[in-house]
């Protein structure tokens, strides 16, 4: 099988790490910030309760009391993993990171950006959270900065955003798109594969958009079921499955091989906190789904991008 030239690693689609190095020379590591913001979605603006698979507790940090600042966590990120990595990405990782006034969005990547070694920003949202002025002052900071913005989208089926309570429809994602092409901004999108009521072909059909779409970068989570969550008691009243390592193992390998052989794969599994996981036994090893989603495609012997139709 002959492989993109780009591909710099022995994997069959294109990882993070590849790309960080075959970009910047070097390893860089993202280190994830909690800067205490909530979503639309639990405090009543769109919704409330949040996603059905969201705890709502936040990081760890948050749970243990007074956040630190944004400055202070990337320090403590920097010693952990500076002997992995010489260049580092702020990720405001914790719920919806576009939700504040700008002025506020201001402060709080400013502060980021001004540490050493911090080459740019990564920036998990919603869809409907991004402002004109929050993507003029995003647009600013990729003219200088490496920037991704990470767009939960989940799935691109208006029936399943409804039924997992997003508070959004696949037209505000789309959109989003939109709006932000052509700044600059590298756009990641983060989809569920096992998500209630969806088939196989729904799986493919969010895929698909995606691989249509001018998007970088991609996360793909596997269905978590955690104490406390609307998900969670669904569970454990039998009123919903969860997918299958072998189901997941194989959709993943089908979603790879059709989006473009460039897009980024940030993610291919997800881990839930331990002391409220719940389900499936087996997303709890993450190294084993990644291990089985590479011979997968070694047994198929495919490659991302396989059948992408640019």
């Amino acid at each position: 099988m002959a492989k993109p030239v780009f591909w710099k690693n022995s994997k069959r689609y294109y990882d993070l790490k590849s790309y960080w190095r075959n970009l910047f020379g070097c390893n860089v590591h993202k280190l994830p910030i909690d800067a205490g913001f909530t979503c639309p979605n639990r405090d009543g603006r769109v919704a409330y309760g949040g996603c059905i698979y969201c705890d709502g507790r936040g990081s760890k940090l948050r749970q243990k009391g007074k956040l630190p600042s944004v400055a202070e966590q990337i320090q403590s990120g920097k010693k952990f993993y500076k002997p992995h990595a010489s260049k580092f990405i702020a990720y405001f990782q914790t719920f919806t990171n576009t939700y504040a006034p700008v002025e506020k969005l201001r402060m709080l990547y400013d502060e980021a950006l001004s540490q050493e070694d911090v080459i740019g920003l990564s920036i998990g949202t919603r869809p409907d959270c991004l402002a004109p002025e929050t993507i003029t002052l995003l647009k600013g900071y990729a003219q200088k900065y490496h920037v991704w913005l990470e767009l939960g989208l989940q799935s691109i089926h208006d029936k399943t955003l409804q039924l997992i309570n997003r508070g959004h429809n696949s037209q505000q994602f789309l959109d989003a798109i939109h709006a932000c092409t052509g700044r600059g901004i590298n756009l990641c999108v983060h989809i569920i594969i096992g998500l209630p009521g969806e088939s196989d072909k729904d799986v493919l059909q969010t895929a698909q958009s995606i691989a249509a779409l001018p998007i970088n970068g991609i996360k793909i989570h596997s269905l978590l079921a955690l104490e406390g969550t609307a998900l969670g008691e669904m569970y454990k009243n039998e009123s919903i499955k969860l997918i299958t390592k072998e189901k997941y193992v194989s959709l993943v390998a089908d979603v790879l091989e059709i989006l473009p052989p460039t897009m980024v794969i940030q993610r291919l599994t997800a881990e839930g906190y331990r002391d409220i996981f719940l389900a499936p036994d087996w997303a709890m090893n993450k190294l084993d789904v990644l291990n089985a989603i590479n011979r997968e495609l070694e047994r198929r012997d495919t490659h991302q991008g396989i059948y992408y139709k640019g």
